[in-house]
């Protein structure tokens, strides 16, 4: 009853938003949202539905990327030098940016070099004061290395901070614009820690950016409100809803009845049906910067054996799953990277549809009757895999025509994200969308750093991978990065941690009164920009 009351007064809400007069009523968005965000720090989160709750709304970056782009644009920082030999970085800060005033904080001073420090250290020092707050699990910061690479992080002023590297680093810049090198106030971590109540760092969110967070009931709404002081002017939407609603189908429904003005994820079989009804529902898709993939953990037995993932690979009929689950919107996938960045190596040969070989592999690793195993299924809609569940259905029917016996299981989004960086399950489903539009930002999933910060859900650590990662991101000319990154993916298709499932293409369906909205090459859903028409 509560959560249809929630629902009752969305609807009532957008009735009255849509109906009359934007003159004597606030423009107030409904975004049709796919699931619960883990958290409201985009420190502690690699997923992209806690991205678009925090990082997109709430915070802002040193640099960000130019909307709709990957090109890298200042943000909080107006400028900056990087000295010759590319291991210390100058920024010139933006002056005059406020911080959201809320409920429980109301802040006394403007951003400065001092909350530069505070977001970076804090994932950074180990003996920070909120390092171990959240867990003290930083998965992009350490997954990325970047406590290894950063050397010091100094306010060289107010409004100028330098931070110096160990050794260059090619992505670095892009790497900023990233969600989890967001910049929180440094004042409200000192207001907290005063008060004894240091975790509502991560759940009641302060930043700079375009929305001020409000409210936030579990699995049912985020209310958020438009920041009158943002330093690139005020948004056009007033107020902004992320509705949360699982379930692709009834995002659909409520899309249809007008209770949404913008859905996420729609279902593959709903596209037809949305091109039908032109006249309110507009269609908008890209190719997609991503993978979907399934990992193996290849510290439980016998998936430490490369030949029984090879085997697993073989025995997936990977077309299938691209006509029933994607309806042709992907292509089969052979590389950890999808074929839109650059570095990709074409020339490997991709895993082939083959139950004899299969068996074959299965019988030298020993398993010649085959395995019980479980397979973790996608709770939500993604872009690299619109159903989990039904993919899980086809791998479970496919490895049991080689003997393998799959117990499929799930978890809310939240509960499948944590429980998989503690490496819990033995095979799961996962993909990933382009953060930065960098070979290495698809990569470091798979690099040995990945298995501590828990990015890693192979557990796989392979040391000549991981010295190419290392030396393709220390050079600046991307010509002689490219044959190492082609090296490294020749060494994930001997090795097989991931069977890359598929790369798709991205879909967003919305009322025809929406203006200004871009996807994202990105993955995100932004709202900074959009206006109601």
């Amino acid at each position: 009853m509560k959560k249809l009351g929630q629902h009752l007064i969305i609807a009532t809400i957008f009735s009255l938003s849509t109906t009359l007069p934007t003159t004597l009523w606030a423009k107030i968005f409904i975004y049709c949202s796919e699931g619960s965000p883990s958290s409201f720090n985009p420190q502690i989160t690699t997923d992209g539905t806690s991205n678009n709750a925090s990082t997109h709304t709430v915070y802002n970056r040193l640099v960000k990327f130019k909307y709709g782009t990957t090109e890298i644009v200042p943000s909080l920082a107006s400028s900056w030098k990087i000295s010759p030999d590319g291991k210390s970085y100058t920024f010139k800060l933006r002056r005059g940016v406020k911080f959201h005033t809320t409920k429980y904080f109301k802040p006394t001073r403007e951003f400065n070099g001092q909350d530069v420090l505070f977001s970076i250290n804090r994932q950074r020092v180990k003996k920070h004061p909120y390092h171990h707050i959240g867990g003290g699990n930083y998965e992009y910061f350490n997954g990325m290395e970047m406590g290894k690479l950063i050397k010091n992080v100094i306010s060289v002023d107010d409004y100028t901070v330098k931070i110096t590297l160990h050794n260059p680093e090619s992505p670095f810049l892009a790497n900023l614009a990233m969600g989890f090198m967001s910049i929180l106030s440094a004042e409200y971590a000192t207001n907290l820690q005063k008060k004894g109540e240091m975790e509502q760092i991560d759940t009641h969110p302060i930043g700079t950016g375009p929305f001020v967070f409000r409210r936030y009931v579990k699995d049912t709404l985020i209310r958020y409100r438009s920041n009158k002081s943002y330093f690139e002017g005020q948004p056009k939407l007033d107020k902004l809803i992320f509705s949360i609603t699982p379930d692709a189908s009834v995002r659909y429904q409520k899309l249809k009845t007008k209770e949404c003005h913008l859905i996420t994820e729609p279902a593959p079989a709903d596209l037809k049906g949305m091109m039908a009804q032109s006249s309110y529902i507009k269609l908008m898709s890209a190719p997609g910067l991503n993978v979907g993939y399934l990992a193996m953990n290849v510290q439980k037995k016998p998936l430490n054996r490369r030949m029984v993932r090879q085997a697993i690979g073989h025995a997936l009929n990977r077309e299938s799953y691209i006509k029933a689950i994607y309806l042709g919107n992907a292509m089969v996938a052979k590389n950890p990277l999808p074929p839109t960045i650059w570095s990709y190596n074409d020339k490997i040969r991709p895993r082939s549809y083959n139950l004899q070989k299969a068996k074959e592999l299965l019988k030298k690793a020993g398993y010649p009757n085959g395995f019980n195993i479980s397979l973790w299924t996608l709770p939500v809609s993604r872009p690299y895999n619109p159903n989990g569940k039904k993919m899980g259905e086809m791998i479970q029917a496919d490895l049991a025509k080689i003997g393998i016996k799959v117990k499929l299981v799930s978890y809310d989004w939240p509960t499948y994200l944590a429980k998989s960086r503690k490496g819990e399950h033995q095979m799961i489903q996962l993909g990933w969308t382009g953060d930065n539009g960098d070979p290495d930002n698809f990569l470091y999933l798979l690099g040995c750093a990945g298995v501590l910060a828990g990015s890693n859900v192979a557990k796989w650590c392979d040391k000549k991978f991981d010295r190419l990662l290392t030396k393709a991101k220390r050079l600046s000319d991307r010509k002689k990065r490219i044959p190492l990154y082609h090296q490294a993916q020749e060494i994930f298709r001997r090795e097989s941690p991931w069977i890359p499932i598929a790369h798709s293409k991205i879909f967003r369906a919305m009322l025809t009164n929406v203006d200004g909205y871009k996807i994202d090459p990105l993955g995100g859903d932004i709202f900074t920009y959009v206006d109601l028409k």
